[in-house]
């Protein structure tokens, strides 16, 4: 079983607020401390990855979906800990073939993100990973994504959820495992 405590310990010593970044009046969370410690990255992924697995510790998804981009930096060592394949969520216009498209917004502006109609199988079972959890605009968006290939969302594992934005209000029954509430 990871060490949720020790993930969440690392992440509490080694992340870094960048005050008014990318704009005034956001709070930047740099996670690339905690990347560049080999110990508290493999903590972290090792946590991340439980969402993946059931009670008793077998793998329960077939995909593992980053979304751009921080996410794609943990979602892809996640995919490999559980033995399953790894699929990326991009913002418009820089999947080379067929997508499906969601726009929403975000804490700070709107985005569009796209996703190879391919990727996921009808009935697939995906975990989606990413950073942070602020407004669950990425999340919920990810998950329209997942669905419109015919794949089914079984939870979202993150870093941080900033609680004060009150992101479940919009990833709705989608089971949130985090390793940090700030």
């Amino acid at each position: 079983m990871p060490d949720r405590q020790a993930a969440a310990e690392a992440l509490r010593r080694l992340t870094v607020d960048v005050a008014d970044w990318p704009e005034p009046g956001v709070t930047f969370k740099d996670i690339t401390p905690v990347l560049a410690d080999h110990d508290a990255f493999s903590a972290v992924i090792a946590a991340l990855a439980a969402a993946g697995r059931d009670e008793h510790g077998a793998v329960a998804v077939d995909k593992v979906v980053g979304m751009e981009a921080r996410g794609f930096i943990l979602a892809a060592p996640v995919a490999l800990a559980l033995g399953v394949g790894f699929v990326p969520v991009r913002k418009a216009g820089k999947l080379p073939r067929e997508t499906h498209a969601v726009s929403y917004t975000l804490e700070y502006g709107e985005a569009t993100l796209e996703l190879h109609r391919d990727a996921i199988a009808p009935g697939e079972r995906v975990l989606l990973v990413d950073d942070v959890l602020a407004t669950g605009g990425t999340v919920a968006a990810t998950r329209r994504l997942v669905e419109s290939c015919g794949g089914v969302a079984t939870a979202v594992s993150v870093l941080m959820e900033l609680g004060f934005l009150d992101p479940r209000a919009t990833t709705g029954d989608l089971p949130v495992e985090t390793l940090l509430t700030i």
